[in-house]
């Protein structure tokens, strides 16, 4: 009989293309897959992978194989979903992802919350980019992603994912303390036309919303530092390098040397948790969402 673990293992190699991407997937070594993959091969007698190059590729039989393990473990979903739906509470194992402010703004106490309403799940949460985060939940290695988009650039997802909304998160312009428009009421992104600007890496998908909504309006920036964390973002606006958007979620106190100010006509993100349609049934899902929402509650913003 195929055994289901190797069948995972043969289908984390088909989705990710590689040992070491599958290995990555699964969170075990690439000796792990190949020891898995051997033994898969011996129980079917035939062989599932070739050499390519320095990789590897799928050989007919491994990619016929790797097609009826993709629907043996989508079976394997529903059933997980409906025992645990018949059991009515969470119960088992829950891999939640989600961007580092909401990981540092919403987790603790949504995870805190989780422990003591449902001793029987165990939650367990990775920080990523919302762009990493949905290819997981597609491939299953995620069961609930926190993800973002911005108020005029939504974030592309697939087919065959659920979302619910967990809170709109206003962001402010942050610059140094010494800025002329560092007393101001508010302000708008045009004001800032002159200004070097702190951003998220280029190939972001905040990177790519800032340049795409400064350019909206009328405004070519002028980017002269990248930093990944709002916080660095922060420190380099209080070393007078520059102007940041300050999204309130996770932003904390900010340093000395930085002023925050509103935007006249609010930048917001939208933040909201996402997952398989397949699982939609599973107490667990729906248990996590609803901590989210409670622990957004005591977000100011």
């Amino acid at each position: 009989m195929l055994n289901l673990e190797r069948l995972r293992t043969l289908h984390a190699v088909a989705r990710h293309g590689s040992v070491s991407g599958a290995a990555d997937g699964l969170h075990v070594t690439t000796s792990a897959i190949s020891q898995q993959l051997a033994k898969l091969e011996r129980e079917t007698g035939q062989q599932l992978l070739a050499k390519n190059g320095r990789g590897v590729r799928l050989t007919d039989a491994g990619r016929l194989l790797a097609d009826h393990a993709s629907r043996i473990l989508s079976q394997v979903e529903f059933a997980q979903a409906d025992l645990e739906a018949q059991a009515g509470q969470p119960v088992g194992e829950l891999l939640l992802g989600a961007f580092p402010t909401a990981a540092r703004g919403l987790f603790p106490a949504a995870l805190a919350g989780l422990r003591a309403e449902h001793p029987k799940l165990r939650a367990r949460l990775q920080e990523m980019e919302s762009d990493d985060a949905v290819p997981k939940v597609v491939r299953g290695d995620l069961d609930v992603a926190v993800v973002l988009d911005w108020y005029n650039k939504p974030l592309p997802l697939p087919d065959g994912l659920v979302k619910d909304p967990i809170l709109d998160d206003p962001a402010d312009v942050a610059v140094p303390a010494d800025h002329p428009l560092a007393d101001r009421a508010e302000v708008v992104l045009e004001d800032f036309a002159e200004d070097e600007w702190i951003s998220w890496p280029r190939g972001e998908f905040c990177h790519d919303w800032l340049m795409f909504t400064l350019r909206g309006k009328g405004v070519e920036p002028r980017i002269s530092h990248m930093a990944e964390e709002h916080h660095t973002q922060l420190a380099l606006v209080a070393a007078g390098l520059g102007v940041a958007v300050a999204p309130r979620l996770g932003r904390g106190p900010v340093p000395d040397g930085v002023r925050v100010v509103p935007v006249r006509h609010t930048m917001c993100r939208h933040v909201y948790a996402l997952w398989r349609a397949d699982a939609d049934r599973r107490p667990s899902i729906r248990a996590a969402v609803e901590a989210l929402r409670t622990a957004a509650l005591g977000v100011s913003g």
